[in-house]
């Protein structure tokens, strides 16, 4: 983590380096305040300025997919390779999107931590709303199975009076 912020500073620094550099100029005779601006150039005066921030990620168990909310991008393994792409392959966004997902709490690649995050949310995982969901959709399934069941007797209770009239 140090490391990856250590070279994401120290590219910055650089680039604010040779940027301050050919906006100055690199005058070293001593010249008038004339000489060294004729009337038609323009004077520029610049400022570098450096970001530097920590990648924070989504992951979708269901499909070992990371999001990362800073650099919009997905990552995520193809073959024996990690990419980084603007959108997963093998899933629409909108099922993916779709589907229960959790923030992880590290600040780099994915790579590194893959093996553990996947022990913590294997590709079953839902959240804990999820799962009450379920339980109450199941509940509701078995009440209408019920009240289907009841309806038939009834029906057939009717049919049996039909036939004996």
């Amino acid at each position: 983590m140090k490391s990856s912020s250590f070279l994401t500073a120290t590219t910055g620094l650089l680039a604010g380096a040779a940027l301050l550099a050919a906006f100055t100029g690199c005058d070293t005779v001593n010249t008038s305040r004339r000489d060294r601006y004729p009337e038609n150039r323009a004077i520029i005066h610049g400022q570098a300025t450096v970001v530097i921030y920590e990648d924070d990620y989504d992951y979708y168990p269901g499909y070992e997919v990371y999001y990362s909310r800073n650099r919009h991008e997905y990552v995520y393994r193809d073959g024996s390779q990690w990419v980084r792409r603007s959108e997963p392959s093998g899933v629409s966004l909108s099922i993916l999107l779709a589907a229960p997902s959790v923030r992880v709490d590290f600040r780099d690649s994915p790579e590194r931590h893959h093996d553990s995050v996947v022990r913590s949310y294997p590709r079953n995982w839902k959240r804990h709303d999820d799962q009450k969901d379920d339980k109450d959709d199941r509940k509701k399934h078995k009440k209408d199975d019920k009240d289907d069941r009841k309806k038939d007797k009834k029906d057939d209770k009717d049919d049996r009076k039909d036939d004996q009239r």
